[in-house]
């Protein structure tokens, strides 16, 4: 089977779905494919369902522009969807007085990048709102929340579908050859392996995004293709009535934001994750770490008990830094970078990349068609 499309996209987890809207939508001929039989099985759905509010970026940062710009076009999608979600506030604690220092540096930083709700709370304001939760101090992020991340992703699919576009699952890409001139053209496998030509290409494969790359005929040795790593973390859950009814957060950490108390839209707990730096992709749980993550959670919730951690699931980031390199921005590399037309590559689309999907969507879609598509 061959044929030809205006655009593909290839990866339907939150990012790619959010893609494939809005070419759909700009009224585009649109596909997107997936290797797995479900959409959003990666990175989409094994996280903490967090809608940040850019507390952590460098400001001007596509992290940091992308996330204010992206957790707005989220809250109004939502509401107006009425997908599940709960606007619920979020606090990060600092343990001590050394602590409140790096605190206020966190505020300082995210009001550099636009953010203008965070609070500073003192020990007793603390307690008041939390009193499960112990401090000397903390920065309350009203506009901090979760969502129903596989709810998103339903209705992002939802308005593809609408929209004449078409979201094809089983759909693995096996090879294809990025074009200087004329279209791109991907081989496909799975159920009804396929040849498919397009104006347009996306590559949005999550942790398999180098590796998409290379299929498309890059070279492995080109310094261009962004390198592939993989940052495991663990999450507990805790049965039971929730202590808190915020996010709760410690400072962060090497390689992530500490091991932190979130809520899922039915208010059950969860704690996670840690940071696991791994060779290959591998969603197994070692629940060797329970002594390891109560000593963490009691830094803030000193009330913990230990027995009620229950094994939970495990997600992977798709990093293109090392741990000795720190936090990396987002990489939306299109022509501009990498000199291929119509082509554009994501990498390292990590936290807050759920947040961000509607913003990163509308950062692509201006890289390859030339104008802002600002249409919610």
């Amino acid at each position: 089977m061959s044929y030809s499309t205006d655009v593909i996209v290839i990866g339907a987890g939150v990012v790619g779905l959010a893609v494939g809207r809005a070419f759909a939508r700009a009224g585009l001929e649109t596909l997107v494919l997936e290797r797995e039989d479900r959409i959003g099985s990666g990175v989409s759905s094994r996280n903490s369902e967090v809608i940040h509010a850019g507390l952590y970026y460098e400001p001007g940062s596509l992290k940091a522009l992308c996330c204010l710009r992206g957790k707005e076009l989220l809250y109004d999608f939502l509401q107006s969807r009425e997908v599940p979600y709960r606007r619920c506030g979020k606090l990060v604690v600092a343990a001590n007085r050394a602590e409140r220092e790096v605190l206020l540096r966190i505020g300082e930083r995210a009001s550099a990048c636009g953010v203008t709700d965070l609070e500073l709370i003192d020990a007793a304001a603390l307690r008041e709102l939390e009193p499960a939760v112990a401090g000397e101090a903390a920065l309350l992020s009203p506009s901090s929340g979760i969502v129903d991340s596989h709810g998103l992703m339903r209705a992002l699919q939802r308005e593809i579908e609408e929209a004449g576009g078409a979201v094809v699952l089983a759909c693995p890409v096996e090879s294809g050859r990025l074009s200087t001139r004329g279209p791109h053209e991907l081989r496909t496998g799975g159920r009804e392996a396929a040849t498919i030509r397009s104006r347009l290409l996306v590559n949005a494969s999550g942790l398999q995004a180098r590796d998409t790359w290379l299929r498309l005929g890059g070279r492995a040795d080109s310094a261009l293709i962004p390198q592939q790593l993989f940052a495991k973390g663990h999450y507990w859950s805790y049965p039971g009535p929730s202590p808190f009814s915020r996010l709760v957060y410690p400072l962060p950490e090497a390689g992530g934001l500490g091991v932190h108390a979130t809520l899922d839209v039915g208010g059950q707990l969860r704690f996670g994750p840690d940071v696991r730096w791994v060779e290959a992709i591998d969603y197994g749980f070692d629940d060797t770490g329970r002594q390891r993550f109560a000593a963490a959670i009691r830094k803030y919730f000193p009330a913990l008990d230990a027995s009620r951690l229950q094994p939970g699931y495990t997600g992977i980031r798709p990093r293109i830094a090392g741990p000795e390199a720190g936090a990396a921005d987002f990489a939306i590399l299109a022509e501009a970078e990498h000199g291929i037309a119509g082509f554009c590559s994501l990498h390292g689309i990590e936290s807050p990349g759920l947040t961000a999907c509607l913003a990163i969507a509308e950062q692509v879609v201006e890289a390859l068609l030339g104008a802002p598509q600002r249409r919610l």
